[in-house]
């Protein structure tokens, strides 16, 4: 199984740009989107006429703003489309979808700046990171495959930024945004191309000035975290920096499609 996970920026743009010719180039099996910022009303055209993938969309109650998606080519055995809490899913944030034994999780992190970049963000952003942990808690303990796939809004290590001394006080390589995240991976989740590539600096995030991408003056904030039975089934994790169509660029995990079976 091929798994994917892409911040798209809207939608709507992302499928102006070609994202239409990267999905059915690129046949995964599963694909998280964050930040649709659409409707199901709003939906272009070639979404809702394409006949490969089942599509599951989660909007929030704001429009033009958040959202999370999936493309799945089988059908889920479950779709679980809110996590519960009325202050993260009315931000449209969580979308889960089980197969088999394998549990999926599309998540879009906030972040943890407001309207004017002044951090007022960061303790609603550290809320639902607890709580998306403590909902995952009982999987990531029972020995549940799980994967939690998404833009995490957060930088993890130096190696996962271009300039880490100059950001160290921006929201997304904050100390207790970085520790939060520590906090998943000291208790068992897995980075899964950390894991893999563990020398390795590439960045999915670029920000919007002119050139800042053509020098690679990115951060990773998008992952694919595994439960230690899920990583056991990973057998490649890729992040996809040549595709364009969003300041975000698409990962990837390649599965062993065995894990939907079971112990």
């Amino acid at each position: 199984m091929k798994i994917a996970s892409w911040n798209v920026n809207g939608l709507r743009a992302c499928v102006d740009k070609g994202f239409m010719r990267w999905l059915q180039r690129e046949r995964s099996d599963c694909v998280g989107l964050q930040e649709t910022r659409v409707t199901a009303d709003k939906l272009p055209a070639s979404i809702r006429r394409q006949r490969s993938y089942e599509l599951h969309l989660v909007s929030a109650a704001r429009a033009g703003y958040s959202g999370v998606a999936m493309l799945t080519r089988r059908e889920p055995d479950t779709v679980i489309r809110a996590l519960g809490i009325e202050k993260f899913d009315a931000e449209g944030r969580f979308l889960e979808a089980r197969f088999g034994a394998l549990r999926v999780v599309n998540s879009y992190f906030p972040n943890g700046n407001g309207k004017n970049r002044d951090l007022s963000r960061i303790p609603y952003k550290l809320g639902y990171y607890r709580a998306l942990f403590e909902y995952l808690r009982p999987g990531l303990e029972g020995g549940q495959p799980i994967l939690l796939l998404g833009d995490f809004n957060t930088a993890h290590q130096p190696i996962d930024i271009a300039r880490p001394k100059e950001n160290e006080k921006n929201s997304g390589f904050r100390p207790e945004e970085r520790a939060e995240l520590s906090r998943w991976l000291q208790n068992g989740w897995v980075d899964t191309f950390r894991a893999l590539h563990p020398d390795q600096q590439m960045f999915s995030w670029w920000c919007a000035r002119p050139g800042v991408r053509e020098k690679n003056l990115g951060w990773r904030i998008d992952y694919v975290l595994a439960t230690p039975r899920a990583f056991s089934f990973v057998r490649a994790a890729e992040v996809h920096t040549r595709i364009k169509g969003s300041d975000h660029c698409p990962i990837s995990v390649d599965v062993d499609d065995s894990v939907v079976d079971g112990p």
